[in-house]
């Protein structure tokens, strides 16, 4: 279910009959035709199991299912929107930034210290996005926000890319990532709490950077 690019902070989705998406509640903006929005209780796609994970894991973005015969315009806050389309690998995103995407991705959580060990946990504490974040995996397309606009970056063998924490968007592909801490490097480079820390993201994949280190 492809996206359509209105502006740099709205987009419109195409809805068909037997297919669902799933939208973060109050990010319509405007539709046509017969379309229904019904509160997700089941946590989108990965069903109870997942819901209770994100739950835990504060992953817990209230979710609308979308479903009908018609278009619909989503955007929020005024944020940038950025659309990701995947290709059967998985998308890392903060699940705050998840404005729509498909119905057919499959939905979980991925505890953040399982890449980078410790240093994996700390970058959740850095960031304040807390140790998890929402996976979304398979063929389809995923909607998402970041202040200021995105800029993707690829990811290859020997060519790793090194990200200001609070820049960071998402992620996708084989890709690792581990924090590492640079004496002067944010006071030189970057700007944000005065934490010296680097993401530092390697594989094969891209990674969403936004023009800002605003949260959401």
């Amino acid at each position: 279910m492809p996206f359509r690019e209105i502006n740099s902070k709205m987009v419109e989705a195409t809805v068909v009959p037997g297919q669902k998406m799933f939208s973060q509640r109050g990010a319509m903006l405007a539709y046509r035709g017969e379309v229904s929005f019904t509160p997700n209780i089941q946590g989108g796609q990965g069903g109870l199991m997942s819901m209770i994970g994100r739950r835990v894991a504060n992953e817990a973005t209230p979710l609308m299912t979308v479903e009908g015969n018609g278009t619909v315009m989503f955007g929020h806050g005024g944020h940038h929107i950025q659309v990701i389309n995947l290709a059967g690998d998985t998308l890392y995103v903060e699940a705050d930034r998840l404005l729509a995407f498909d119905g057919t991705l499959q939905q979980g959580t991925m505890f953040m210290g399982a890449q980078g060990g410790v240093m994996g946990m700390v970058r959740g504490q850095v960031t304040g996005q807390g140790l998890f974040t929402t996976t979304l995996k398979g063929h389809g397309a995923v909607a998402v926000m970041a202040h200021g606009g995105v800029i993707e970056l690829p990811i290859s063998p020997g060519r790793e890319v090194h990200v200001d924490p609070q820049a960071y968007v998402a992620h996708h592909g084989d890709v690792r990532n581990k924090l590492s801490t640079a004496l002067g490097w944010r006071d030189m480079v970057g700007r944000g709490s005065g934490e010296a820390f680097q993401l530092e993201l390697s594989g094969s994949g891209a990674v969403y950077v936004q023009a800002s280190e605003e949260k959401l």
